[in-house]
């Protein structure tokens, strides 16, 4: 089978890190099946590569075409309207990477399926090239693209159309799942297939762990880790409010972002700003490290789809405190892994925290829950279904799988 990956949210010569679970899925897929794949992962276009341009000049920077673990990679780009062009990115996002996506279909090896990444506006523009091509769908719902954007009634209509248009819908966990049932898609439709972790880029290091303690901890004083984009969805601030409770302990928040002022003045205006260290980003490559100098990690998000950071935390060894959102909960199932907080307060993070670091947690225990989220169950999930919609393609007698437009979805609202 060869397949063609489209979306957005991949990685790139400048963004080594920007949607590598996409990537990681992709790769396991291919390493488990034996098939082939090429991928078209179009970005934001801009004329400008100088660095004085900061995220669009990266973006203009992008090679048009590159390889990665030898995947074949393609770059176009299409139209971005800053703050007004919600409602039509799917359409420039399809007008873009059309050209891109008809060399690979002529390029002599036929592509048998588009499996499309994030519903909007990736997913919908998938759904107008499939539709296009004659090719049969997947599309792989991840977080916000479900619970978040179908409330714009635009965006919801489109979403919509698209997933009535795939042959085959996955999400990332039964949370998701049930938001897309909530659109109007019957739930056995949808696929649901977890991220997994990679235990041997994920372990622990226990002589790193010690260097960086050593660094920027104290001597037998507790180190509590929150990781992510400093925006507020990821909820660093609950991780610092948490911390003004507990009369010991060091918060190191790993990332860069917007809200990085505010989280400093937060912690001064604390009282903590001794207690709370801004690391900075770590290349994906060194977070192993970080997570094993951990004595606990905290993710106290509002919004998540499933939370790689809580299975790679676990797989070196650290337990886990995270909000019961979304997908959290259906990763952290057992108090060896830590704790799932009902209430988002920063009272109930800091009572979880408090229980995982009296329980003591064996590391090796941890790692070994860790250990069955592997990569191995969601690639064969997904060579099942890819199996399946190319032998009903079949069966139908090359009857192509989209059909209709999406201006026939109508929003209620």
């Amino acid at each position: 089978m060869n397949i063609l990956l489209f979306s957005s949210l991949f990685p790139n010569a400048e963004q080594p890190f920007h949607g590598i679970f996409v990537e990681n899925r992709l790769r396991h897929l291919l390493a488990e099946s034996g098939w082939q794949a090429q991928v078209v992962a179009p970005v934001p276009w801009f004329p400008f590569k100088g660095r004085a341009f900061g995220a669009y000049g990266r973006f203009a920077r992008v090679p048009a075409r590159e390889e990665r673990h030898g995947l074949s990679i393609c770059h176009p780009r299409y139209p971005v309207i800053p703050k007004l062009g919600m409602s039509v990115a799917p359409r420039l996002l399809y007008l873009g990477a059309r050209a891109a996506v008809r060399r690979a279909v002529q390029s002599g090896v036929p592509v048998d399926l588009i499996d499309a990444h994030y519903f909007y506006p990736d997913g919908v523009a998938a759904a107008m090239l499939a539709r296009e091509f004659a090719l049969p769908l997947t599309i792989t719902g991840r977080g916000t693209d479900l619970n978040l954007i179908p409330r714009y009634p635009r965006c919801r209509a489109q979403i919509q159309w698209a997933a009535e248009t795939a042959s085959g819908l996955i999400t990332v966990c039964n949370a998701l799942a049930d938001d897309l049932a909530a659109l109007g898609v019957a739930r056995e439709r949808v696929t649901v297939l977890r991220n997994g972790v990679d235990a041997t880029v994920f372990r622990p290091e226990p002589d790193a762990a010690a260097a960086l303690r050593a660094e920027h901890g104290r001597p037998g004083e507790a180190v509590w880790l929150s990781v992510g984009h400093l925006i507020e969805r990821k909820g660093h601030d609950l991780a610092i409010r948490a911390l003004s409770l507990a009369p010991e302990g060091r918060l190191w928040i790993v990332g860069t972002g917007p809200e990085e002022a505010a989280l400093r003045a937060l912690a001064r205006q604390l009282g903590l700003a001794d207690r709370v260290r801004f690391l900075g980003a770590f290349p994906h490559d060194r977070l192993a490290a970080i997570y094993s100098a951990a004595d606990v990690l905290i993710l106290g998000s509002t919004r998540e789809g499933w939370p790689n950071v809580l299975l790679e935390s676990m797989a070196c060894g650290t337990p886990v405190v995270a909000t019961a959102v979304n997908g959290s909960p259906e990763v952290v199932r057992a108090d060896v892994a830590g704790r799932v907080v009902p209430e988002r307060t920063a009272a109930a993070v800091a009572e979880a925290v408090a229980a995982v670091l009296a329980q003591a947690a064996d590391g090796a225990a941890v790692r070994a829950y860790a250990e069955d989220f592997s990569w191995t169950a969601t690639s064969r999930g997904q060579m099942a279904l890819f199996e399946r919609i190319i032998a009903d393609r079949r069966r139908r007698s090359g009857r192509p799988a989209g059909q209709g437009d999406p201006s026939a979805y109508r929003s209620e609202a």
